[in-house]
């Protein structure tokens, strides 16, 4: 039960019945000051839920909020608010908000902030400041939040007018959920939240000189098309700007309608069915061998809402070698960027792929290169070995909780080996069912994002796939999911160590472990208990379906420990800037690439 919900209960209402029969024009509360507005303009973009931590220049923030229909969810750590707001903004589509004081409160929210921005994910922080008089005198707890901010920020705003408050709030709303999405901040001085206004915040308008384009140009679709056409060995590349850009019915409906074989980046999970015969999986580092050699012998590859990342590319001489690339993407940033674009497609990617459907008249003829990708499928299969007297595999627990699962079951997790396990052991079909540090590649991400992940889909069964040094960082949002009673399954993938580091200390530094493993950790299924969720452990590979069984029936936040294989590895794997065609299987081949 959220405080919002609590502090109605314990404190009713005695209009309750007149309000009902009032004029839903007159319930609109008037601005009386700064802090009214900032709220207000959030219930103006439809807000309905916020996460944050109290505190001293945040306070006439929240008490403005003690009012209002958003439902405010108090986090154990400014960071987690920032992972739930982004989570809730992943699984949501609608920016989420995220509150904090000023100082150490904003400068924990520096880490969420930068993870939205590097995936391009809907979010608004509210931070409180210091008063305007105090800015720059080192006041308690005085950091300079909007220049700390700028880099990782669309834009940020130092509000410090109290008639135009509201007014940042709705733009930075705004700019957060259009074009390429991201977040933005507004600092809001504590003076200038506490002094009087009249002036009502609009709803969410984007500035005059925000123009995201939205279709491309007209003479290279046409050349983009024909190069399609043409094509012998043509793949569709499908990245997260397809999620964010509502374009998954678009771009399953191209693929299939021109039987283009269609590879995933990890941000882009979901955007297209891994169960359809042309999905080849997902690409990069520990993609699977069909996509990773699709992308390394195709001669035409249509790049969709991707920004060419390190851990897909591995290094940019190798990556699609022999291709014209064909480059779908709403930000004029990335184009040439990492990739060089053969033919640049700037707008919006389902509006963009309806253009390039208007253009082509002939599918490519590719059924040879259509047969060679199965090929590689049949060759390649994610596969581990699993003997009933060793420890259980990770692999094995990812796998069998899918089979398990809703069909429509949202999956979160951490970083590391557990969060890979993840993305290559579950069988993504729709989008926004996967919810991870995809850029930043922020331990900790997984247990605040699930309880963002479960309030925006309430109905929605919700994983988290954790590793037990990712686990360790943010485990204090455990108790935020006991208070507010959410059913999240958290499956701790527990080796005792931080396993990729551990795994690229064995690959490439000769096995010189040094600060990757612990020699003791919690037991997890106890601490769990401690904290007023349920508790299970998980050690004997016959026990792994009813454990898991036994967690989805808990109707409560359920933690199972399951003690894995320590020496398990994330294979395929390619080495930092390697070549993607070249991709080890076991530590034996990578010592050898």
């Amino acid at each position: 039960m959220s405080e919002r919900a609590f502090h109605q209960d314990r404190e009713p209402d005695p209009s309750t019945d007149a309000a009902d029969d009032e004029d839903e024009a007159d319930d609109a509360r008037e601005v009386t000051t700064g802090a009214e507005a900032a709220i207000i303009a959030l219930e103006e973009a439809g807000v309905d839920m916020a996460f944050g931590v109290q505190g001293g220049a945040i306070m006439p923030v929240y008490d403005a909020l003690y009012d209002s229909d958003i439902e405010h969810i108090t986090m154990a750590h400014e960071q987690g608010a920032a992972h739930a707001a982004d989570a809730y903004g992943i699984v949501s589509g609608e920016p989420g908000v995220a509150m904090a004081t000023s100082g150490p409160g904003a400068t924990n929210l520096v880490t969420g902030i930068a993870d939205a921005s590097m995936d391009s994910d809907p979010m608004i922080a509210l931070t409180g400041q210091v008063a305007t008089d105090f800015v720059g005198n080192d006041a308690f707890q005085e950091v300079d939040t909007v220049g700390i901010t700028q880099p990782i920020t669309k834009n940020n705003y130092f509000a410090g007018d109290p008639d135009t408050l509201g007014a940042d709030v709705s733009e930075a709303f705004a700019l957060a959920e259009s074009g390429r999405q991201g977040p933005t901040l507004v600092d809001l001085p504590k003076d200038a939240s506490k002094a009087e206004t009249d002036v009502q915040p609009v709803s969410p308008e984007t500035p005059d000189t925000y123009h995201p384009p939205e279709t491309a140009d007209e003479a290279v679709i046409e050349a983009a098309a024909e190069t399609i056409e043409d094509a012998d060995r043509p793949v569709i590349l499908s990245g997260g700007g397809v999620i964010k850009g509502e374009a998954s019915d678009e771009l399953r409906a191209f693929a299939r309608k021109y039987d283009i074989p269609v590879i995933t980046t990890m941000p882009g999970l979901g955007s297209f069915p891994e169960t359809d015969d042309l999905s080849l999986g997902m690409a990069g580092m520990h993609g699977t061998g069909a996509a990773n050699l699709a992308i390394t012998n195709t001669d035409v590859l249509i790049g969709v809402g991707t920004r060419f990342d390190d851990r897909l590319t591995g290094g940019v001489d190798t990556f699609a070698p022999d291709a014209e690339v064909i480059h779908v993407e709403i930000d004029a940033a990335e184009i040439n960027k990492n990739i060089y674009a053969d033919y640049p497609l700037l707008g919006d990617a389902e509006r963009v792929l309806e253009q390039l459907e208007d253009a082509l008249t002939d599918a490519p003829d590719a059924d040879e290169w259509r047969e060679q990708c199965q090929t590689w499928k049949a060759e390649y299969p994610l596969d581990y070995e699993a003997p009933e007297d060793e420890p259980i595999k990770p692999q094995h627990v990812v796998e069998r909780f899918a089979e398990m699962a809703d069909d429509d079951a949202i999956v979160t997790t951490g970083v590391g080996q557990h969060q890979m396990w993840a993305c290559q052991f579950w069988t993504y079909t729709e989008p926004r069912t996967w919810v991870s540090s995809n850029g930043l590649g922020t331990m900790g991400y997984g247990v605040p994002s699930a309880i963002g992940a479960k309030l925006a889909a309430p109905d929605r069964e919700v994983v988290a796939f954790d590793g037990d040094g990712s686990f360790l960082m943010t485990m204090q949002e455990l108790s935020v999911a006991v208070r507010e009673d959410l059913d999240i399954t958290y499956v701790i993938l527990n080796n005792e160590a931080i396993g990729m580091v551990r795994q690229w200390q064995d690959g490439f530094y000769e096995g010189r472990r040094m600060a990757s493993e612990y020699q003791w950790v919690p037991e997890f299924d106890l601490l769990a208990e401690s904290f007023g969720a349920r508790g299970f452990r998980l050690e004997d590979h016959d026990e792994v379906e009813e454990v898991i069984k036994q967690a989805r029936e808990y109707d409560g936040p359920a933690v199972i420990d399951a003690i894995i294989d320590p020496g398990e590895n994330v294979y395929p794997m390619v080495p930092s800037g390697g070549d993607n065609g070249l991709f080890a299987l076991s530590e034996k081949q990578l010592e050898g690439l």
